[in-house]
């Protein structure tokens, strides 16, 4: 399984970390250790004082496909979920400081709490999908896929330029405005619309 990750691909995320605004898709990848499911505990790290929570809606790839044309790329996913992108921000701008890459800041073990996934068909327009994190019960996070920069559609036809991509296979399409830090204690839940699909701790 391959997770596949999208970065700044809301502009007010990308303007809020002083970042230009892409003009194609940036991606990385996380390991399959970094998934974290079933409501477990995410313990923050020893190694970063700064781990922040990004909220992303994820697809789920249901065939295998490569080169795949944009107008045909709704074919190869049938379910969207929603899930954490943790992200060492004081390890991320060491490395990009150093024109390193990032996947110690991004891949690491239980980066990507992961939520249970809707059908799509669940869904009018995939351009109109409203997401929200909330934190100790209070709002922290929302967004909406119509503020995406490249579609759904996009983003699998161009990465599968790249990478066959295979049924199980996983796109984190990218966060929002409104990253910010956790702390022990915390409780972090992920809705879909009105649908609660992550609740963990922060331990």
């Amino acid at each position: 399984m391959k997770i596949l990750c999208i970065g700044r691909n809301y502009s007010e995320h990308a303007k809020e970390l002083n970042n230009p605004l892409p003009k194609k898709p940036i991606f990385f990848t996380k390991t399959d250790s970094s998934i974290l499911k079933n409501g477990k505990p995410f313990f923050i790290p020893d190694f970063s004082n700064e781990i922040h929570y990004e909220t992303e809606l994820v697809l789920k790839i249901s065939r295998l496909g490569k080169h795949i044309d944009e107008k045909f790329a709704d074919r190869y996913f049938n379910e969207i979920g929603i899930g954490i992108d943790f992200t060492a921000r004081d390890l991320q701008r060491e490395c990009k400081a150093k024109g390193l890459p990032w996947e110690i800041a991004k891949a690491f073990d239980n980066s990507a709490p992961l939520g249970k996934f809707l059908p799509k068909n669940r869904f009018k327009d995939m351009g109109d999908i409203n997401f929200h994190l909330d934190i100790n019960g209070e709002p922290a996070q929302k967004g909406n896929s119509k503020d995406l920069i490249f579609s759904f559609n996009h983003l699998i036809s161009y990465l599968s330029r790249f990478f066959t991509l295979k049924t199980g296979d996983l796109i984190f399409t990218g966060t929002p405005a409104g990253v910010g830090p956790v702390k022990k204690n915390d409780r972090l839940q992920a809705y879909i619309e009105d649908e609660l699909l992550l609740d963990f701790m922060v331990k």
